[in-house]
């Protein structure tokens, strides 16, 4: 196990509806293929009196509010108190936790967002999770693709990490922010609490309490006096 990048170390499993599916699971993107099926058997479980299915396989909690122009596709299972405005575009495999935010023409596909994550200005998240209370600035996307289209790695300082996935956007811990207009590249990994300079460019691991500044800047965070 490489060290601050397990499960455990990056996320808060009690903050999601779906903290079942990382039962066994090393790092927490080996999870990426099975979120469709998930989200279908999790749904058939949903009570009835908390839940409505709207269509197949989609299930929104009757605490949700989603705006009109919103487009969802399932499987999706959408959570009490989250919020989907204005043409957000849901493209399936979703979970949107409690609390969460989905904004103006934000696109999400096979992705978990944990409680009260924000997603919430023209953001694109793909083949990625985020974690408890992470919020994504305006613009910032995960891309989910290498150019050259080989393999993933997720780079670290001890090393480098195959996922054997041709798509992985992202994983942010817990209260993870990143700024605007920033892209995060194919297997990044950010601990909690740590903080994206807008703009940036970020790519591998970056540790806990940590400022992304640039990739040749990454400091830790010190407490106010």
């Amino acid at each position: 196990m490489f060290e601050g990048i397990g499960i455990n170390s990056i996320l808060s499993l009690n903050e999601t509806i779906a903290k079942e599916i990382f039962d066994g699971v090393k790092y927490p993107w080996e999870i990426l293929p099975d979120i469709g099926g998930f989200i279908i058997e999790l749904g058939k479980q949903l009570d009835e009196d908390e839940y409505n299915q709207v269509d197949e396989n989609v299930w929104i909690s009757k605490r949700a509010d989603i705006f009109s122009s919103a487009y969802i596709n399932g499987p999706v299972i959408i959570d009490h108190e989250a919020q989907v405005r204005h043409c957000a575009f849901i493209r399936g495999k979703a979970i949107i936790g409690k609390g969460a935010v989905v904004g103006n023409s934000t696109e999400l596909k096979n992705v978990i967002l944990f409680n009260k994550v924000q997603v919430p200005h023209y953001n694109y998240v793909g083949d990625s999770i985020l974690g408890y209370k992470a919020h994504m600035g305006a613009g910032s996307i995960t891309s989910n693709v290498k150019s050259d289209k080989t393999l993933i790695e997720v780079v670290t300082s001890e090393g480098r990490i195959k996922t054997g996935f041709k798509k992985f956007g992202a994983v942010l811990g817990d209260n993870v922010e990143v700024g605007c207009n920033s892209v995060l590249n194919p297997g990044t990994v950010i601990g909690k609490c740590s903080q994206v300079y807008p703009t940036s460019m970020v790519r591998g691991f970056i540790p806990e309490n940590s400022i992304y500044k640039s990739i040749d800047e990454i400091v830790k965070k010190t407490k106010k006096a």
